[in-house]
């Protein structure tokens, strides 16, 4: 009677691990890897601020409020109990500090977030807490400036030369990135990108430091790599999945090639016992002409290069939801095929 007892506790338990994608935008691909890594055992459901595809794909679906609305740490809350949701995973960089400044509240209400804390988001976020952080480690990455003063001074003295990478110090993708040749367009488009950024969402964030709200950036030659850097739910690390960059569309990886991690592991494993983030860690990387290695920025969520490593045969969603079952990790699920090379499609389709 006991052992039928836990027998109906432990299938109550995994018939309700049903998890929310948070700002799921169109990543429908994300949707879809949540549901197969949950058929049988549970439902994922999708929430944007304004409808998407994607949340038509997933089991249910929320309008929420805009992330930085007072309202929208409960709509969720509400909206996890409404429909016995388990976790939480953000889709969007904006959304996570947001999340990892209430974990003690979701915590509170049974619902676990897997997101990194408040700290590792801000420096992931935060381009200039990227480098600052790089910094302490002694790892290479481009010379950064977030004073245009300084930045021409460093150029008066030889230091620094054209050309030069402007973008916004809290930013993602592609919007507001500039390459300048010479004095005359760094002044302009600095002008030019500082207005852009307070016509965008990108305002929130910089308006934490108005005034330096623009990473003035060395340019990097050489091979662009991005690596998936996977840590459990304790923060440590379970494995590094290296892909080389083929052909990037704004400010995304468009055709990646799978590869060894062996030449990036130790940046990859100093950068995971530091940040002790929490499930997928987005790196980008430099592979230089004399084979040094530099790092250039971060995201502490799943990134657009991950469905290259999904492609390739790893399953983190899968191994997420073992690991929130309580399971251990699966080599066989986090191990890639070396020299898969895949592509993303564009695919219209009709909403109802």
């Amino acid at each position: 009677m006991a052992n039928y007892i836990v027998f109906l506790i432990h299938h109550f338990y995994i018939v309700y691990m049903n998890i929310l994608l948070t700002s799921v935008g169109r990543r429908t691909y994300m949707v879809e890897y949540f549901k197969s890594a949950l058929k049988g055992i549970g439902k994922v459901y999708a929430s944007n601020s304004v409808m998407t595809y994607s949340m038509e794909k997933a089991d249910g679906w929320f309008v929420s409020p805009m992330i930085y609305d007072e309202s929208y740490i409960d709509g969720l809350i509400n909206f996890c109990h409404t429909n016995n949701i388990s976790a939480i995973i953000s889709l969007f960089d904006i959304d996570l500090p947001i999340l990892a400044k209430h974990h003690t509240l979701f915590n509170e209400k049974g619902i676990r977030l897997i997101v990194s804390s408040e700290r590792v988001t801000q420096i992931c976020n935060d381009k200039w807490e990227t480098f600052q952080f790089l910094k302490k480690m002694s790892l290479l990455q481009p010379k950064t400036y977030i004073s245009i003063e300084i930045a021409i001074n460093e150029i008066h003295n030889k230091y620094l030369s054209f050309p030069l990478i402007l973008k916004p110090r809290w930013g993602m993708g592609s919007i507001g990135i500039y390459e300048v040749e010479d004095l005359e367009e760094l002044t302009i488009f600095y002008k030019k990108l500082k207005k852009k950024i307070f016509e965008t969402y990108l305002k929130y964030e910089s308006n934490a430091d108005i005034e330096h709200c623009i990473l003035i950036q060395e340019k990097i030659h050489g091979q662009e790599f991005g690596l998936d850097v996977f840590n459990d739910l304790t923060g440590s690390l379970a494995t590094v999945v290296a892909k080389r960059k083929i052909a990037m569309r704004a400010g995304e990886t468009d055709i990646a090639e799978i590869v060894e991690n062996n030449i990036f592991f130790d940046i990859a494993e100093t950068i995971s016992k530091n940040l002790r983030h929490i499930a997928n860690l987005d790196i980008d990387v430099f592979l230089l002409p004399n084979n040094d290695i530099s790092v250039l920025e971060m995201n502490c969520r799943f990134g657009g290069q991950y469905p290259f490593s999904h492609l390739a045969g790893v399953d983190f969603p899968k191994q997420i939801i073992k690991w929130l079952l309580n399971e251990d990790t699966d080599k066989n699920l986090i191990t890639p095929t070396i020299g898969v090379i895949s592509c993303k499609d564009l695919v219209p389709v009709r909403m109802n």
